[in-house]
């Protein structure tokens, strides 16, 4: 029994979402080439559960969403959440913002309509955003070659703290105020050298 839910456990730690039992049990016939009981399975799955229900394990098994995944008990939850908003704001690179305006202020958009506003290759860029999920591929392009467009996410918009994309500043008003050139400083007294 402990074999097979040494199996079962390292099933559900790689799973990047809940694995039901029916995943489980194909798996390991698949890898194995003989079924499980269902009883056999259900008693690992129980045993796993109530290994990690001890004190001594920061995460537990748990059923949701019509399978299993290891999650973080509730007692670390403000810690872990407090690394993921850490991770969340690693800043962005001039080029990722730049190149997410142009996403943002021009979507849905192609990337060599992306190069052609900043007048260099943005490959690297668009691929760190789409890393971060701040952009997503919302389709093809009906031209030639049926380009890639592109879009921010539903993340993009967590991250700004955005409801909409017509929430996103007017470019008037956060266009640079004009150069004053010739205007002479208004300096009192107590500026000027003596």
């Amino acid at each position: 029994m402990d074999q097979i839910a040494r199996h079962i456990e390292s099933l559900i730690f790689v799973a990047d979402q809940p694995l039901s039992a029916r995943e489980i049990s194909t798996v390991l016939n698949d890898a194995h080439g003989s079924p499980i009981a269902k009883q056999d399975l259900d008693d690992a799955l129980e045993a796993i559960k109530q290994r990690y229900a001890k004190d001594d394990y920061s995460y537990e098994l748990v059923h949701i969403n019509g399978g299993y995944q290891l999650m973080t008990k509730p007692a670390y939850h403000h810690t872990v959440g407090t690394y993921l908003k850490q991770l969340n704001r690693k800043k962005l690179s001039k080029s990722a913002l730049e190149t997410l305006s142009i996403i943002a202020y021009r979507q849905p958009i192609i990337k060599s309509e992306i190069e052609a506003v900043r007048g260099v290759n943005c490959d690297y860029a668009v691929q760190k955003l789409l890393d971060k999920e701040l952009v997503e591929i919302l389709g093809r392009s009906d031209g030639p070659g049926r380009p890639l467009l592109y879009g921010t996410s539903p993340k993009f918009m967590d991250y700004f703290g955005l409801s909409t994309i017509a929430d996103l500043p007017k470019l008037k008003d956060i266009a640079p105020p004009e150069d004053s050139i010739g205007e002479v400083p208004d300096l009192s007294p107590s500026d000027q050298e003596e």
